[in-house]
């Protein structure tokens, strides 16, 4: 049976990666409501589930301002946790943000002024920021990899078929204001991530106050929520307790 949620707690805010939706924390979640933690989820505009959308597509602006209104939104000390992409978008919130005690990236782009996602790569920003790219994108990223690379697993099958395209906008609008500077961070990093992400994360968590590593994949919510959710309850009890 589930904790009452203890109403002097956290509120955790999650914010999904790019391609992905809410879905993607329930199994965390459900972890987090068994031991009486409040949390709740934001469906980020970039990822578009329209098989047809009109231009001018939404950015990295846009999730920013939905990220924005979600903590707005959330009454008492709010715990925003954002995966992969969903870190620049988290970071342009901040900046607006009253209540945030703490923040946590999880293979997550931690950018400063002036940085986008892609950029980070060394990837040239397009003439156009037009358009879609699909999950499946050989030249940068399998979808598998944002599990555990096996395209045959059948839970990572599942999962891949969940995701939708991401505006290429998103990709490449760069951050206007550090507001990840105003509150204390913490990077995870998953130690058995496959995917780009992994191969800036060490340099991404060193800008960041502190550092987790835990188990699974580029998701490790995901893979593993028992674990993922002991590190946030973890920062949750310290963030309360200042």
């Amino acid at each position: 049976m589930p904790e009452p949620a203890d109403q002097s707690r956290p509120t955790f805010l999650l914010v999904p990666g790019g391609h992905h939706g809410p879905w993607v924390y329930d199994r965390l979640r459900a972890v987090l409501d068994a031991h009486g933690w409040r949390s709740r989820t934001v469906s980020l505009r970039s990822a578009v589930e329209q098989s047809a959308p009109a231009e001018p597509l939404p950015g990295m602006y846009d999730d920013a301002e939905v990220i924005r209104e979600a903590l707005a939104g959330t009454p008492g000390p709010v715990i925003p946790v954002a995966h992969s992409y969903g870190g620049v978008p988290l970071t342009e919130a901040l900046a607006d943000a009253s209540g945030v005690v703490h923040a946590v990236y999880v293979a997550a782009y931690l950018l400063d002024v002036g940085e986008g996602m892609f950029q980070s790569h060394g990837v040239p920003v397009p003439d156009s920021l037009a358009g879609l790219r699909p999950p499946q994108n050989p030249e940068l990223n399998l979808p598998a990899a944002f599990y555990d690379g096996d395209p045959d697993s059948q839970e990572t099958k599942e999962a891949v078929a969940r995701l939708v395209p991401q505006t290429v906008r998103a990709d490449f609008e760069t951050v206007t204001r550090a507001g990840r500077r105003t509150v204390p961070t913490t990077y995870v990093i998953p130690e058995n991530d496959v995917s780009l992400t992994a191969t800036v994360a060490e340099r991404m968590a060193a800008r960041a106050d502190f550092v987790r590593r835990v188990p699974g994949h580029h998701a490790p919510f995901y893979s593993h929520p028992r674990e993922f959710a002991r590190v946030l309850m973890e920062i949750g009890e310290q963030s309360a307790a200042r």
